[in-house]
């Protein structure tokens, strides 16, 4: 069976997605962005594509809980998984969607580029 080829973000995607959070997005986000916009893994860890990031961080006031924060991708079941929005080695951390409080958010990865690769080996679909 053939492979379809990801759908990747165009640079109006990357543009509107910037407009829709108000905020610099992380540059290993974007990066991704280029080659995959956003992805899906069988155990249901999704991160957003360039055209669903500004409507999760709005739906979950981000901007408003965890100011400097960018909402980045769930697990689809209640736990989001977050950037620094201005530090492009941010750590990914996570956090009850219900519970935006940055003293409490748990690193799941020292940076982007680590916790995508480890997520690379049950990516099931591109969104």
């Amino acid at each position: 069976m053939a492979r379809v080829a990801p759908r990747l973000a165009t640079p109006d995607d990357v543009m509107r997605a910037r407009a829709e959070t108000a905020m610099s997005l992380p540059a290993p986000l974007v990066a991704l962005w280029r080659v995959r916009d956003g992805l899906h893994t069988e155990s249901g860890v999704v991160v957003y594509s360039a055209g669903d990031i500004g409507e999760r961080n709005a739906t979950h006031e981000v901007a408003r809980y965890a100011p400097g924060f960018l909402l980045v991708g769930d697990d689809s079941g209640g736990c989001g998984f977050l950037l620094r929005a201005d530090d492009p080695d941010s750590a990914v951390f996570s956090s009850d969607l219900g519970d935006l409080d940055p003293a409490g958010f748990d690193v799941v990865a020292a940076d982007f580029a680590s916790w995508i690769e480890s997520l690379e080996t049950a990516v099931s679909e591109s969104l």
